[in-house]
């Protein structure tokens, strides 16, 4: 499977609310609030599984990190299922609305064992010696170790909100948070061009992915590359 992205504005409303607009970034491999935010990890959750029973009559060693995204006028809804990201800039801040599900962090690493598995270090830290990531959507023959359920953070939104980045891990693998957010800020303010020319707005958040996947690719990322930027 190779990466892929997901970008649906105005996805779904409620009532005569502004809508909500969805976005995500899939890693690919082998192949009122607090009862609100308790019905978003439910929604989520039930979201992945159902996507990850679709995967479990495929090849058993296919698989896909998952980090997507519901942005509300009000809240930042994200999922996260492996080491994809999902990072806020707000303000001076890069703020990180998501944690990566490593087989060497430490309490994925102790479920992981609880479940009977191993973390084996070779040229990284993998479940099994295979993988990597300690969730994931599909990897059928690594369960119980390997899980599809996300985490699920609920954010408000203030004004010093700018914009919303998701990728894979391909990226924050060789670039900081702050880089990232600072890099994709200059974009959509039109100080760092591409080949968009000035007054194109609009695509200047495609244009900062492009940029982000560039900046990866010269510092020697090896891994695969998807960028989604959000303009808030």
């Amino acid at each position: 499977m190779e990466d892929a992205v997901t970008v649906a504005p105005g996805f779904a409303s409620v009532g005569t609310a502004p809508p909500y607009d969805f976005f995500g970034v899939y890693d690919g491999h082998c192949g009122e609030w607090p009862t609100a935010e308790e019905q978003w990890r439910e929604v989520m959750a039930t979201s992945f599984s159902r996507v990850d029973g679709e995967l479990a009559s495929k090849e058993r060693e296919v698989g896909s990190t998952a980090s997507v995204a519901v942005v509300g006028p009000e809240r930042i809804v994200v999922a996260n299922c492996g080491d994809s990201r999902a990072v806020l800039s707000r303000g001076d801040m890069a703020v990180p609305l998501s944690s990566d599900h490593k087989a060497d962090r430490p309490d994925e690493r102790k479920r992981v064992e609880a479940a009977g598995g191993v973390v084996i270090n070779w040229d990284v830290y993998r479940v099994s010696g295979v993988l990597a990531t300690s969730r994931s959507i599909g990897d059928h023959y690594l369960r119980p170790y390997v899980i599809s359920e996300p985490e699920v953070t609920v954010t408000n939104r203030t004004e010093e909100d700018e914009l919303l980045v998701l990728a894979s891990d391909g990226l924050w693998d060789v670039v900081s948070n702050e880089v990232v957010c600072k890099v994709a800020s200059q974009c959509l303010s039109g100080q760092l061009v591409r080949k968009v020319p000035d007054g194109a707005r609009e695509h200047r958040a495609k244009e900062a992915a492009i940029i982000l996947a560039e900046l990866a690719l010269s510092r020697g990322s090896r891994d695969n590359i998807s960028v989604v930027v959000v303009e808030l």
